[in-house]
């Protein structure tokens, strides 16, 4: 990284000699002297005064050696961790996190399965939660992340990249902590008559799909189509409408201002590991350890 006749100067001011600079690194003094003449020349400076004892630098040299000292210092601490970031980059795994999609879950199955990655570390990547951007994040998989966790059934998402299923999550309705269903520890499909419940518009969550169809069912229910993909925003307009909005029970933290309640219709989707469509061999390693520990607890 830094040029070999800076180098070789330094060295021949600390053994204050051509001849000891030229046994120190391995060359001949004749090309010692070559490249302190060439620096001498390229920087228009004086750096030794020569003597029949030895040399020793001029003023100019002086302050070129100490900052040359600093410079190469600087020179071996950026290439040491250059390395260290490159042998790190290869044994880390990136993981997403988001208020909707946090990576607890991951985190909980990692330390069941680190012991078969010595070596390995996480490193966890937030981002936002955005209906107008959540694809674009999943398509980051493979660059941006390694793994994502969270509820998937989306045929959007599922185009975009493989799915590992560990469960499932219960289809519940929030409501604002102060509305006459939050007083209720659970509620029935009549317990939503005479409201607006919000949730995911038709056609792109089958399991989504079929609570819309049990709805339907309920005529004295209306439906209000949110955007495909919740964030913040949605949860907001379920407090300031005072509407009855569809949830997952994972979110029941989401929003302190909303109270999540089970409800007896029994709907669930699938929750678990996005990752990339092209998988490296560390991240099937990882899956397969997964799997196995997930055989392991049946």
């Amino acid at each position: 990284m830094v040029n070999p006749q800076l180098t070789t100067f330094l060295q021949v001011a600390d053994c204050g000699s051509f001849n000891r600079a030229a046994d120190k690194l391995y060359i001949s003094s004749t090309a010692v002297l070559k490249q302190v003449n060439a620096l001498e020349k390229h920087l228009d400076l004086t750096l030794f005064q020569r003597t029949n004892h030895g040399v020793t630098l001029t003023y100019a040299g002086q302050v070129l050696y100490r900052h040359a000292k600093e410079l190469l210092a600087a020179a071996d601490k950026a290439l040491t961790e250059a390395r260290l970031a490159q042998e790190t980059s290869a044994t880390t795994f990136c993981v997403g996190t988001s208020i909707l999609n946090p990576c607890k879950p991951f985190m909980d199955l990692w330390y069941q399965v680190s012991p078969r990655f010595p070596g390995f570390q996480l490193h966890i990547v937030p981002f936002e939660d955005n209906h107008q951007g959540i694809l674009g994040e999943i398509a980051a998989l493979g660059e941006k992340f390694d793994f994502l966790i969270g509820a998937c059934d989306s045929r959007q998402w599922l185009d975009r990249c493989n799915f590992l299923p560990l469960g499932v999550y219960r289809h519940c309705v929030a409501v604002p902590r102060d509305h006459p269903l939050a007083r209720k520890e659970k509620l029935t499909i009549q317990d939503l008559y005479g409201h607006t419940l919000m949730m995911v518009k038709e056609g792109d969550s089958p399991t989504v799909d079929q609570v819309r169809a049990f709805v339907r069912r309920h005529p004295a229910i209306t439906i209000e189509d949110t955007p495909q993909f919740y964030d913040m925003e949605v949860f907001n307009r379920c407090v300031q409408t005072r509407q009855p909005l569809m949830t997952l029970d994972c979110w029941r933290e989401v929003h302190p201002l909303l109270a999540t309640l089970p409800v007896d219709w029994g709907f669930t989707i699938p929750y678990g590991i996005l990752y990339t469509l092209e998988p490296d061999e560390d991240i099937l390693r990882f899956l397969a350890a997964v799997k196995d520990r997930l055989g392991e607890g049946k």
